[in-house]
């Protein structure tokens, strides 16, 4: 595995949101440190929980578990989510996936 490869998550407050950066591959073996990352910021619904793919480079049905486990929660919880950058090949797979439709994003795609 190359470092391009190495699953990282950084973060960034900003006034009306709050930027998750994810990069490398999102799978199986880094469901754990997702959720970790994550779990925190559910309950902030004063600003938009952003995840930002522009340097993901791979996910499987688990990454893309938590992504919806994420909608899910963020709409019950009634807080703004949203999803940008989306790698083409990414947003590729969302689509034969089916989950296109339910992931919110800003119309970008990196």
């Amino acid at each position: 595995m190359n470092q391009m490869d190495k699953f990282q998550i950084r973060t960034e407050n900003k006034e009306n949101e709050c930027v998750l950066y994810v990069s490398g591959e999102l799978d199986l073996s880094m469901a754990g440190e997702m959720r970790s990352a994550v779990e925190p910021l559910m309950e902030q619904t004063e600003r938009t929980l952003v995840l930002n793919l522009k340097d993901l480079t791979y996910i499987d049905s688990t990454g893309i578990g938590i992504i919806l486990s994420i909608l899910k929660a963020r709409t019950a919880n009634k807080g703004p989510f949203l999803v940008e950058d989306i790698p083409v090949k990414i947003k590729r797979l969302f689509d034969m996936t089916g989950v296109s439709k339910f992931i919110p994003t800003n119309g970008q795609f990196a």
